[in-house]
């Protein structure tokens, strides 16, 4: 089995009315605010926030509703003793919370979306988050397909940071997201899940954030809010098999878990 923690918590801060699990929970800056310090307190290393929902079937918002939704919890939370990522697609969002101070950007189209996103990293030597993505929100998840999920994911990886690289990115500033999820069945996700070691292998940190998500549904047939469960154990599982971050809705409880494996290990 592979490395085990000190495996980093990336929480989750939606600032969008229409996320799967949390949207409309934190759409006016103090409840965002306080939601965050929850998170700090519980344990959380990184906070990221996200102005546009990318569940399934979700529709894009304008640039200029998205750093509304953005920028102003992002400036109260860099007097915050955290990491903070910014969870956006779009690079004038990520140059002007670079400029502020963001420490990361989760770039979920994996620089797919524009490259412009990787300039601005490089120019402030930030972090980039790249994940692998099949096609957009709106309808990835109508009948994804994949024939070896492992390569598709390995290949893809290979390539986006070569990309990343060549704009500037320092390779030690980049981590690796396979996108639970984002354009893949069960069983795509539990084969990623299963084989993760095979992606330590290209030689990036890793991040999985499978939180509430469908995967645990299909399984346990259960709803979003009866989803803490599966999601520690995915938690669990992703840290024994190498992720260095996971991204997770519920922090106290995730820290709680990886401290009870990381103990026995």
């Amino acid at each position: 089995m592979g490395k085990l923690l000190k495996t980093r918590i990336m929480g989750i801060l939606n600032v969008t009315p229409d996320s799967f699990s949390d949207g409309g929970l934190y759409r006016n800056v103090p409840e965002a605010v306080s939601q965050a310090e929850r998170m700090v307190e519980a344990g959380a290393d990184i906070i990221d926030i996200g102005g546009e929902s990318t569940r399934p079937g979700s529709e894009s918002v304008s640039l200029q509703e998205e750093m509304d939704r953005v920028l102003p919890v992002l400036e109260i939370l860099l007097a915050h003793d955290v990491e903070i990522s910014i969870d956006t697609t779009k690079p004038k969002l990520a140059l002007e919370a670079l400029k502020m101070g963001a420490d990361i950007i989760n770039d979920v189209s994996g620089l797919q979306y524009s490259t412009l996103i990787a300039e601005h990293v490089a120019i402030y030597n930030a972090k980039l988050v790249i994940m692998h993505m099949k096609g957009v929100p709106k309808t990835m998840q109508v009948d994804p397909d994949s024939k070896d999920i492992i390569s598709e994911v390995t290949d893809f990886f290979k390539d986006q940071t070569k990309v990343a690289l060549g704009k500037g990115v320092r390779e030690e500033n980049i981590i690796l997201d396979p996108g639970i999820g984002f354009g893949k069945r069960l069983e795509d996700n539990t084969r990623i899940l299963r084989e993760l070691e095979k992606l330590t292998k290209l030689g990036f940190p890793l991040l999985i954030g499978a939180s509430r998500k469908s995967m645990i549904g299909a399984i346990c047939d259960a709803e979003v809010e009866q989803r803490l469960p599966g999601s520690l154990a995915i938690a669990c599982v992703a840290a024994q098999r190498g992720a260095d971050i996971v991204r997770v809705h519920d922090v106290a409880e995730t820290v709680q878990a990886l401290k009870i494996i990381e103990h026995i290990w």
